[in-house]
């Protein structure tokens, strides 16, 4: 049997890209990545959901060659180029297939591939389209992760199709997950980097797939999720429940003042009873720095002031957070300075984005004194007490 048959009906093309480590020349990939694309074979017709990235493109293509009863659909669910890049090509191979995709999703194909206009059938939401025995029937998912999305439910098969939606940047041989939790990592790490600041859609989602009947999950980045509650109730929690117990402390330091402050203020709270993850900025891996950005209750930057602003890889890291929209409730600064303060004040205007409370910033004037450690000592007790006013799990340190 072809490994990679997924039912009698679907069969998993694209390819893994084993070796990519960077991905929109901005997100780390430790573990690779996959293209996925599905065929649906119905008695009448056949249908491809999403191509793949031209980097496996050639794979894609010798896959579709030695399908012998042409394609009737090509379904865009999502018109970043990753899976649409090889439309072209399919198009040209497939001269009687229609692209099926969302309004918007045509304009962006356009836009993006060039394609003729004519090739392309903007679907309804909750449009059902026959394959003969099987059906396609397409849910609008606007914001997972750009306005056009859509996902593919298939009834007869009980596979919900998801695109970037429950993804994982995971290079694997095995086609479903089959209970390995390395995947799971790897799909928080994919959900904090790219959907976190889209929760509030997201969360709306959830609450409509609730109601279908799901097998199977296939996304187009990582293995199949073949026990959908794997993956389900991860998102449910990363979406909905609430921050932890957890000080996130990303930081840089100079000359080691920046670094004393932020081990003595680890310390501290560890002492009043709150969990504590620093992140040197230098040498941190930023999904690392994403995903514990999911759990967090409170953000604390640490930065020497630098030309009366903050330290370039800490800006960073603020712009990092404004954008990604975490969960967090409050957020602080720490910092040394030479002869100018300016970090604080640079990293808070920073963040405005984030829905969070401003503790009291500590600012010391070289190397911290006695009176610097008593004012860690009060932002370590006001952490813990607004983690204990909020219930941000008190008494666990996840």
């Amino acid at each position: 049997m072809d490994p990679r048959v997924l039912t009698e009906r679907v069969k998993v093309l694209g390819g893994v890209d084993w070796h990519r480590r960077l991905f929109d020349a901005l997100i780390p990939l430790p573990d690779g990545t996959s293209y996925n694309a599905y065929l649906v074979r119905g008695s009448e017709k056949t249908a491809l959901l999403d191509t793949a990235d031209p980097r496996t493109g050639g794979e894609l293509m010798g896959q579709l060659a030695s399908q012998p009863d042409g394609i009737d659909y090509i379904v865009a669910q999502h018109a970043e180029q990753d899976h649409t890049g090889m439309l072209p090509e399919v198009l040209a191979r497939f001269p009687e297939a229609q692209v099926l995709t969302t309004p918007k999703g045509k304009d962006m194909l356009i836009a993006l591939l060039h394609l003729d206009e004519g090739r392309i059938r903007a679907v309804e939401d909750d449009e059902v389209v026959s394959l003969g025995d099987r059906t396609l029937r397409f849910l609008y998912t606007p914001w997972v992760h750009w306005p056009e999305t859509m996902l593919t439910y298939m009834p007869e098969e009980r596979i919900l199709f998801t695109c970037d939606f429950f993804g994982a940047h995971y290079a694997t041989s095995q086609v479903c997950v089959e209970g390995d939790a390395a995947v799971v990592g790897a799909a928080k790490r994919y959900y904090a980097e790219i959907m976190m600041p889209f929760r509030k859609a997201i969360e709306k989602h959830l609450q409509r797939l609730a109601g279908l009947d799901i097998a199977m999950i296939a996304p187009s980045h990582g293995p199949v999720w073949d026990e959908p509650r794997l993956i389900l109730e991860p998102y449910q929690d990363w979406v909905t429940g609430p921050p932890q117990n957890i000080a996130l402390i990303p930081f840089v330091s100079m000359h080691g003042s920046t670094a004393e402050m932020v081990d003595y203020l680890v310390t501290a709270l560890v002492r009043e009873g709150v969990h504590v993850k620093p992140f040197d900025l230098t040498v941190t891996d930023l999904g690392e720095l994403a995903m514990a950005l999911v759990d967090a209750g409170t953000v604390i930057l640490g930065s020497p002031t630098v030309l009366g602003g903050a330290h370039p890889q800490a800006a960073y890291a603020a712009s990092l957070a404004n954008a990604l929209r975490p969960k967090a409730r409050f957020a602080s600064v720490i910092g040394s300075y030479g002869w100018t303060a300016g970090a604080a004040r640079t990293l808070a205007g920073m963040v405005s984005g984030l829905r969070v409370e401003l503790l009291d910033p500590v600012e010391v004037k070289g190397k911290p004194r006695a009176e610097d450690f008593a004012a860690l000592d009060r932002l370590a007790l006001a952490v813990a007490g607004k983690h204990r006013e909020q219930q941000l799990g008190v008494g666990t340190t996840e």
